[in-house]
């Protein structure tokens, strides 16, 4: 089993010349290209990964590959494209291990320790910006806040609150999702993840935010040696196939709903357990088994208990009534 050691960051050691420490981490950076579920059938999407083993494992945001049925990685320099796996994910922090199938002899990346960063270090953000494919971008920038908590998401569904993380002023574009900040000596000191005060990923910004290297490289080699548990999840778990967010009193008053709090769903995926139980655009999800399902976060950390195959018990309110139904999970790291 191969493992992900820091470094010590080199502040002040690396070249000025961004070009030249971009030539360092490029080589390590893939393009990676899904097809999700959606509601209506199928969509592609993009984001970036980083190599961390010559055998072609991939650090990557969870939300770049979350609801794929089809993940294939573009390695630098080499033509073509590769099908990858979902070695494990966290999905509480936003990350995932996959793995490219049939490679060997890949670049990794440097991985810094992220502990002794400081506001107004130099980065470069590196990544697939815009899903274009090809060399990544690099935009510079600097480190100008850090221990940041934030809440992302994708297009206002499915938030996820996310703490800790380094925000910079290097722009960053939809795409650029599981690339690198790196510091001046071409290591990576953060996983770009979100843009804007908000987290919204559909747009590009300058300013974003990045998960720090060191808890990254920490649950990284938790995943690598298949140590599930306090977040982790190893291989596929249990899908449910709906988008939700989460209900507050303001949207529930606005929606004349008599409850609160709980998952409000947003759209179904056609031929899903949840469009087979009755599930619809509307619904507001309360429960799982003998869980109290009160945010979009607890339903994904309930349903994230589960492998495909699995029954589980959904309860949910849809125009004032109260429905349950017993599903069978499919294979899909999301909800």
């Amino acid at each position: 089993m191969q493992t992900v050691t820091p470094v010590s960051p080199s502040a002040g050691t690396g070249s000025t010349n961004p070009s030249a420490v971009a030539a360092k981490v490029i080589p390590a950076i893939v393009d990676i290209n899904t097809v999700v579920q959606t509601a209506s059938g199928t969509s592609q999407a993009a984001g970036t990964g980083l190599i961390i083993t010559s055998t072609g494992d991939v650090l990557t945001n969870n939300h770049v590959v979350e609801g794929s049925i089809s993940i294939r990685v573009a390695i630098q320099g080499r033509s073509g494209t590769y099908v990858a796996e979902v070695v494990g994910v966290d999905p509480t922090d936003d990350l995932a291990v996959i793995h490219i199938q049939g490679v060997s002899g890949l670049p990794v990346v440097t991985m810094a320790d992220s502990s002794t960063l400081q506001v107004g270090d130099s980065v470069l953000a590196i990544g697939n910006a815009l899903g274009l494919g090809g060399a990544p971008r690099v935009t510079q920038g600097q480190i100008t806040a850090l221990n940041q908590s934030i809440t992302a998401s994708e297009n206002g569904t499915n938030s996820e609150q996310l703490t800790g993380m380094i925000q910079s002023d290097a722009e960053i574009s939809p795409g650029d999702s599981g690339g690198a900040l790196v510091n001046a000596a071409g290591q990576v000191v953060g996983i770009i993840t979100a843009g804007e005060a908000q987290g919204f990923r559909s747009s590009s910004t300058t300013v974003n935010y990045a998960i720090p290297s060191s808890p990254a490289v920490s649950i990284a080699n938790r995943i690598l040696a298949g140590q599930a548990g306090n977040g982790v999840i190893i291989g596929p778990v249990g899908y449910l196939g709906v988008s939700v967010e989460t209900l507050d009193p303001q949207t529930a008053s606005q929606l004349g709903l008599k409850i609160t709090s709980g998952a409000l769903v947003r759209s179904v995926q056609a031929d899903s357990p949840a469009q087979s139980a009755g599930i619809k655009t509307g619904a507001v999800i309360t429960g799982v088994n003998n869980t109290v399902i009160d945010s979009s976060r607890a339903l994904g950390d309930a349903l994230h208990q589960f492998k495909p195959g699995d029954h589980v018990k959904v309860t949910w309110l849809y125009q004032g009534a109260t429905h349950s139904a017993t599903v069978t999970l499919i294979s899909g790291p999301a909800v």
